[in-house]
């Protein structure tokens, strides 16, 4: 068994190839659309997920400093960022330390750009918050998470569970 350990490093990238500075990284959040459930027949209420529907997803870059790719980010474009990380892990039955790819692909739109604040001797916390139209997470090569909200696509591991939805329409 491998017991997961940390994230030993990452570096964003800009379709790709385009190196994004230093950043620490608030990753999407994915909350299904919920609706509440009340009746007869029912004791009480129950919150049940539109199956493929989420709320707005924003991933936030957080900078150090004021930085030219701070305000390339705002630049109004969609903005295609693949994010490549190591995720190192303990191998239980060996004590070997496994190291494993984590890439997370979005394309985002700019929504909140901040420069933060002035302080002497001090990180200025600049940031940039983007809206998220697509969301990729995977793990060694393999595609673990995709929602694709324009594209109608809701795989996860494994499953696209709005294909059948797709197909009655």
């Amino acid at each position: 068994m491998q017991i997961p350990e940390r994230l030993i490093n990452f570096k964003v990238y800009e379709e790709g190839e385009q190196f994004i500075g230093v950043a620490d990284i608030d990753l999407p959040e994915y909350e299904n659309m919920t609706e509440t459930v009340s009746g007869a027949g029912i004791m009480g209420e129950l919150d049940t997920p539109t199956v493929g529907h989420y709320s707005a997803m924003s991933v936030t870059l957080n900078w150090r400093s004021i930085v030219k790719d701070l305000l390339y980010l705002s630049t109004p474009k969609t903005h295609k960022l693949d994010i490549r990380g190591a995720v190192q892990s303990i191998d239980s039955a060996t004590g070997e330390i496994v190291k494993k790819q984590v890439r997370v692909y979005l394309w985002c739109l700019p929504k909140k750009t901040s420069a933060g604040k002035m302080e002497k001797a001090s990180p200025t916390d600049s940031s940039n918050e983007l809206s998220v139209i697509y969301y990729k997470l995977s793990i060694d090569g393999e595609k673990m998470l995709e929602i694709d909200i324009l594209n109608e696509i809701c795989y996860i591991l494994g499953t696209d569970y709005y294909a059948d939805v797709k197909s009655l329409l």
